[in-house]
This record gives structure tokens, sequence and C-alpha cells, in this order.
């Protein structure tokens, strides 16, 4: 079969793979082949559109299943042949009809048609491309930004026009889409401008809004099928130290004995940097220290606060000098923890 692409191969995996697998390996080699990770690789970035059209295959139900039986049959003897002719249009799907239901894959002259038709990609010939030039004005750059009504609502942006190429669809296959997108935790509490790549090969500048958090959808007017709306699914990557409950930032700080025992100015990290905090004496471990305002976006004018639980780090190594102290601070100290136990 012309073309033929073993879309389980370039994802590197069983063809019982889960949606989760495929989803895992599509992301851990998206990862590896991504342009901006490998700038000026041709080869890496056809790698990267090969891995994204296997995915949209591979991840969607339907598709997987219509896949998989081209696959059983162009591997039939005397597929090749000169019995073949363009593949019939999509049916439309707003008459609740499949629009590769009942076709004959026979009438596929290659690959390349299937995978067109099964991913609702349209061909031109150079003369309707012509023709499209002549009738249709250039692409011209829209407005950099809109801002997002609220940042936990749907947020709508807008986004400058593709830098890469890209020929979208006419009027009446107009639809909209849907794209997931993973950020930091500290480029989602910030926002501003992102450029992203989307798996179809084409690459947006977006501004984002503040304060984003996971299942949020942000909207791009324009950037669909055929001038729809693309929609971004926003996923907020854990961060080792911060944790979001609500709009309050939450994490552990750890402190020695001695700061926990006699209380001091401290820096802690925050979302905004480094700020000092004033820890007071006796602060027991477990206890929960606020800073005021330091927490997510609420709105445009207000933020949560910053949750700080106290940890107390005991030394497991001592120098002379540091076990000397501690001997007599423990000759010399009042406190018995273990006066009021309940036995």
């Amino acid at each position: 079969m012309q073309n033929f692409r073993n879309y389980y191969e370039i994802l590197g995996v069983s063809r019982d793979a889960t949606f989760d697998e495929i989803k895992r390996a599509y992301r851990q080699l998206a990862r590896r082949y991504h342009p901006d990770m490998n700038p000026g690789d041709k080869s890496a970035e056809e790698k990267f559109k090969l891995l994204g059209e296997a995915y949209n295959v591979l991840s969607d139900t339907e598709k997987r299943s219509q896949y998989e039986q081209f696959s059983q049959f162009w591997k039939q003897k005397g597929f090749q042949g000169d019995r073949f002719s363009r593949a019939k249009p999509a049916e439309d799907r707003t008459n609740g009809r499949n629009p590769l239901e009942n076709l004959d894959f026979g009438e596929f002259p290659d690959f390349n048609n299937f995978v067109d038709q099964l991913l609702n990609r349209r061909r031109e010939s150079a003369s309707q491309r012509e023709a499209t030039a002549r009738r249709e004005p250039a692409w011209r750059e829209p407005a950099e930004e809109v801002a997002a009504a609220s940042p936990r609502a749907e947020a709508d942006v807008r986004a400058s026009r593709p830098k890469t190429a890209y020929t979208p669809p006419s009027r009446g296959d107009r639809r909209d889409a849907e794209a997931n997108l993973t950020i930091p935790l500290g480029r989602a509490f910030a926002g501003g401008r992102e450029r992203i790549r989307l798996e179809d090969g084409r690459s947006l500048e977006v501004n984002m809004p503040a304060g984003m958090v996971t299942g949020q959808r942000i909207r791009l007017k324009g950037q669909g099928i055929g001038g729809g709306n693309l929609y971004l699914r926003i996923e907020v990557e854990p961060h080792p130290f911060f944790s979001l409950q609500g709009n309050d930032v939450f994490c552990r700080l750890p402190l020695t004995p001695s700061e926990a025992a006699l209380g001091g100015t401290i820096e802690v990290p925050t979302l905004d940097g480094l700020v000092r905090m004033t820890i007071p004496a006796g602060v027991q471990p477990r206890q929960r220290l606020r800073l005021s305002g330091k927490g997510y976006p609420i709105g445009r004018e207000r933020r949560g606060d910053q949750i700080i639980e106290v940890e107390v780090v005991v030394p497991s190594v001592l120098s002379d000098r540091e076990k000397a102290l501690y001997a007599e601070l423990r000759e010399m100290e009042t406190l018995n923890p273990r006066a009021d136990l309940p036995v």
C-alpha cells in the first residue's frame, strides 16, 4: 500500500494499547522531537508532525477502528490495481451518519487519501489553490490581545496567525476543535504571551490570562477548522514545592530547631519570588502560618493567601561543637514534652 504508516509502530505501542498508554507514549516522543527542542532539524519536525497524526487517529475510538479496518484491507493481494478511483466525499455528520461508514476502502488510491478523509483534511489541486489565492485576501495580523473576563471562567483570547504554512478548509467545513495544553504552575500563575505548537504542526502566539487552573478552557477565535474556534484545555503541572487549595497556595516550610524555638525573620519562596517573613518564637511542627495576598488570583484585583505549614528538621549529622551545645542545652532545658502523656 502506497505511503502506509504503522501508527502503533510510530508511537512505540502495541495494537491493544489503552488510551492512557497511547497518550503517555505520544507525550514522551512529542517532547523529544518538538521543533522548539530541535531548532532547524527538519527530520525532527517531520517526526513531530507524524507523531501528531498517529496520536490523532489512535486516540479517537472511531478513527482507530476505521484505521485498523483499512490496515487489514490494504494487505490483501491485488489491492494495488487500476480499479481505484478518487475517494467519495465524506457525508455530513449533522445527518447522524458516520462519514466513513460502509466505505469501500478500495476506492482510495493511496494511504494519504484515506488519512485525509479520516482526519477531515482537504486536498486542493494547484489550479484550485491559485483560484483561491485570487479570490481571498492574504492573512492579516489580528489584534494581539483580548482580555479574559475571569481567570476561572472560559477565557476568550486571540492568537496571532500561525508562522508555519497552513491552508484552512473552506467555510463550509467550519468546526470547533480542541487541544490539550500542559503548562508549569509558574506560567499558569503569571499568564502572558506564550508560543504554543499544536498537534497539526501549527505554531501560535497566544496572550494567556493569569491564574489558569487545570480543567479551564481557553478559546482562540478563528483558530479551529475552517475558521471555527480552537479550545485549549489547560492542565497545570504539579509543582515540587507549591500546591493549590482553592485560591490559596499551600507549601511546607522546613525550619531548624533553633529557628522554631527562637523565631526570627527568614526568606520564604512565593510565586512572586522570595519575601521576608517573621516566624514567631516557639512555633510548633505542623502549625500553619499565613502570608496574606500571596496566593492565586481571584478575578482581576484580588488574590488568595499563601498557607505555610511548619516542618522542624532535626539534624542527623552534628559537628563536635554542635554536639557539645546540644548536650549543654539538654542539661539546662526545662521543657518535658512527655509530662502530659495520657497513660
